[in-house]
């Protein structure tokens, strides 16, 4: 069997031209048939026509349509997202003003950090907003629709004191009974059909899906269904148990450093060794609770060799998350110098739970660093942290022994440690 190998004609006489390589039948193998030779032989490329303009192409409408809808899916998730979050802050501080209720807030937020001291990001510590937005939105729709019928009921009101039992009092009474009937259904259906905002708006759609789930069958059953899954899903037995002993861990780690403090008005050198022992124990109680919340043991709470461990392969982490929880809770003493009345107590513990959620986060980020890393730091990053967390502990260890006597409870404002214990110590002794 021939070899392929091509041939260089000769040269052209003048000597300008090039060499041209061409094939000639010897060189094609003989396993190939005649008609083959014009697949061996090279094709030249085919090259556009000059005179024709290049064109945009066609705009395609499917594709126009899909991009504005997935913008629209973009931002109508970012806003609920927004939404979600801020009803779950308003929520916290809510239950945080409510006596033992407001463990259920604690529990929250010692979960949150929890989740981030497990996984290392932050966006985890965010936890049910998007049902937070659900009941906000439930909230904002029932209080919405019913303010046609304050109206109502107002201009009732009016017409009762001009002409009691008149004909406008009669009718507005009645208007008021139908509307009332008809408001009552419509946010009904409303929360029934999914709660969200957008259905208080479009009574029409809710009785459109009504009339489907009805034609399909097993409405009942399916609300039932739904909104057991969405309760059991908001898990309260379990945020209320883990704040709880959260609460506990807490509270035995302080408990002895602010109760020889409390006794520096009889002794006074019991101040400086109160004050010296909450030092110590602000240096590891963010991240002895963190402990707690990530491996859900009590026991853990209380492995203070193990957070010692884990500080010495984190130690800027550690300081950074203690400087900003130690600096957020300062002014939040400033609340507790007048009595906050109870109708309004939630107010400013909206301003304690804006302040401790990022603490939780950042503890639960640097408490999941030093449990990461293999191997611990050199000295000089333990060393420099040391010189930042002591002076920030010194700190606030000092304000909050002058609390004892700007706070309304007075030495027991001691006790009210609202970046470790309860979100908002109004809680009357």
């Amino acid at each position: 069997m021939g070899s392929l190998k091509p041939r260089a004609a000769p040269a052209s006489k003048s000597g300008m031209g090039t060499p041209i390589r061409t094939l000639s039948r010897d060189d094609v193998p003989d396993v190939l048939p005649d008609d083959s030779i014009l697949d061996v032989l090279p094709a030249e490329p085919a090259r556009p026509p000059r005179d024709v303009p290049w064109v945009l192409p066609a705009p395609r409408p499917w594709l126009v349509t899909r991009l504005v809808r997935g913008a629209w899916r973009v931002f109508a998730s970012t806003c609920e997202w927004l939404f979600g979050a801020a009803t779950l802050i308003v929520g916290l501080a809510v239950l945080a003003a409510v006596p033992v209720v407001g463990l259920l807030s604690l529990g929250y937020l010692l979960e949150a950090g929890g989740r981030v001291g497990r996984t290392g990001r932050l966006r985890d510590g965010f936890i049910g907003v998007r049902k937070a937005a659900r009941v906000g939105g439930m909230f904002a729709g029932t209080s919405l629709m019913l303010l046609p019928l304050r109206l109502i009921s107002s201009l009732l009101a009016s017409a009762q004191v001009i002409a009691p039992d008149g004909p406008a009092a009669r009718g507005w009474r009645a208007a008021l009974v139908v509307l009332t009937a008809g408001m009552a259904m419509h946010i009904a259906l409303s929360c029934l059909h999914g709660g969200r905002l957008r259905y208080f708006f479009w009574p029409i759609g809710n009785l459109v899906w009504l009339a489907r789930q009805l034609a399909r069958g097993g409405t009942y059953a399916g609300a039932r269904d739904a909104v057991w899954d969405f309760v059991t899903g908001l898990r309260l037995p379990y945020y209320f148990w883990l704040g709880l002993r959260g609460f506990v861990v807490g509270f035995a780690w302080l408990a002895v450093p602010i109760s020889v403090m409390a006794l520096s008005r009889k002794a006074p050198v019991l101040g400086f060794v109160g004050g010296a022992l909450l030092v110590l124990v602000l240096l590891v109680l963010p991240f002895l609770q963190m402990r707690f919340a990530a491996e859900n043991r009590l026991r853990a709470g209380f492995e203070l060799g193990r957070v010692l461990s884990c500080f010495g392969r984190a130690p800027w982490a550690y300081g950074i998350a203690l400087f900003v929880t130690l600096l957020f809770a300062l002014p939040l003493y400033l609340l507790k110098i007048e009595v906050v009345p109870r109708e309004a107590a939630w107010l400013p513990s909206l301003f304690f739970v804006v302040s401790i959620f990022p603490s939780r986060l950042l503890s639960g980020w640097a408490y999941s660093r030093g449990a990461r890393r293999p191997e611990p730091r050199h000295w000089f990053f333990a060393g420099t942290s040391l010189l930042g967390m002591l002076p920030s502990a010194v700190v606030y260890v000092f304000i909050v022994y002058l609390t004892q006597y700007t706070s309304w409870d007075g030495v027991w404002s001691l006790y009210e440690q609202h970046a470790f214990l309860l979100p908002v110590p109004f809680v009357e002794f």
